[in-house]
């Protein structure tokens, strides 16, 4: 076995430093459709590049899309830490985290942030609480007072949150997806980056639709993965609309990212998909039933992450597992601007 290769307890594998990207597809090689794409399906692995996405469908598929758009929600404050920006909250508050600010990016506090945090242009974050019981202080809910709305504030002096493997200040654009419409979420839904209208046309003329939902996402946790915070969330009638009738007719509803799962499974019921919105506490376990999500697009996740029981819920532990070896061994990119993982290993074709 390789370093490089999963060990017999899946959870323990590690994701070596020359496998985390640390910069957009398009700068790395030709365009954002620039990446490769493991293959997950009934034949077994292949190794693809995204492009190839358009001749893995049928006529009669559906993709559903995360419509929304990512913020420049970090922040720069006092005392050379960073806020980065997450979920709205009732009371006119947001969910907030502080970071220390480390070059380009940023690291854990690793302590408690000071009460009160000062901005440019002579704004503030005040903290309120810890978010939710037991939190050791990564997250707060906070009054953010700034001299305009928040958004607007947002695209005056904010940057994209950045992590330590990113190296060079990229701009938004480079976190935006073509699907992104709705401003909202605090990091980019990446598993729709390496889309192109290119592509989006060939799979039209494939005679695969393409349905929205949308889901603000909140900020990763990074560090030490846990249970997903509720986020907020859409799913509008025409989509429920579509993947009811696109299961109906033996066709396959393919989610571009775990967000998508979380939104569309947040109001389905008894194998259909129906409207909803507002904020969803859904935590999809390894062992949970999947009511209208049969395939997925996803990136490749950290060994400790939530996700990870999602694609055993979606795929089975064994199909994961063996996608993790080919990946890791294949040398596969891991996170937003990395590599991708196409599941359709239990779908009914």
């Amino acid at each position: 076995m390789t370093a490089t290769m999963i060990p017999e307890t899946f959870s323990r594998f590690d994701v070596p430093q020359h496998l985390v990207a640390t910069e957009p597809a398009e700068v790395r090689g030709s365009g954002r459709d620039n990446v490769r794409m493991l293959v997950a399906g009934r034949d077994g692995l292949s190794h693809q590049r995204f492009g190839d996405l358009p001749q893995n469908l049928q006529a009669g598929d559906l993709l559903v899309v995360n419509t929304s758009a990512t913020l420049p929600a970090s922040l720069r404050a006092s005392n050379g830490l960073k806020v980065h920006i997450s979920t709205e909250a009732p009371g006119n508050n947001w969910v907030v985290e502080v970071r220390i600010a480390d070059g380009v990016a940023s690291r854990p506090l690793g302590d408690l942030p000071p009460p009160t945090l000062h901005l440019a242009g002579g704004g503030r974050v005040d903290l309120l609480r810890p978010y939710t019981d037991g939190d050791p202080g990564r997250l707060w809910l906070a009054r953010v007072q700034v001299d305009r709305p928040l958004y607007e504030y947002l695209a005056l002096h904010g940057e994209p949150i950045r992590y330590p493997y990113v190296t060079e200040p990229w701009p938004i654009e480079a976190y935006q997806t073509v699907f992104g419409t709705v401003l909202g979420s605090a990091e980019m839904p990446s598993a729709a980056r390496p889309f192109t209208y290119e592509i989006v046309t060939k799979l039209a003329v494939t005679g695969v639709p393409i349905a929205p939902i949308i889901l603000h996402t909140g900020v990763s946790s990074l560090e030490s993965d846990e249970d997903p915070y509720p986020e907020w969330y859409s799913v509008p009638e025409h989509t429920a609309r579509l993947v009811n009738a696109t299961r109906a007719a033996g066709g396959r509803v393919i989610a571009v990212g775990t967000t998508v799962v979380r939104a569309l499974e947040s109001t389905a019921a008894d194998g259909e998909a129906h409207v909803g919105s507002g904020w969803t506490d859904l935590v999809i376990t390894s062992h949970y039933e999947m009511n209208v999500v049969d395939g997925l697009i996803t990136g490749w996740h950290q060994p400790d992450s939530t996700h990870l029981a999602m694609l055993d819920a979606i795929a089975g532990h064994g199909v994961v597992t063996d996608s993790y070896v080919a990946a890791l061994e294949a040398g596969y990119l891991w996170h937003e601007f990395g590599d991708l993982h196409l599941i359709l290993s239990q779908l009914n074709t």
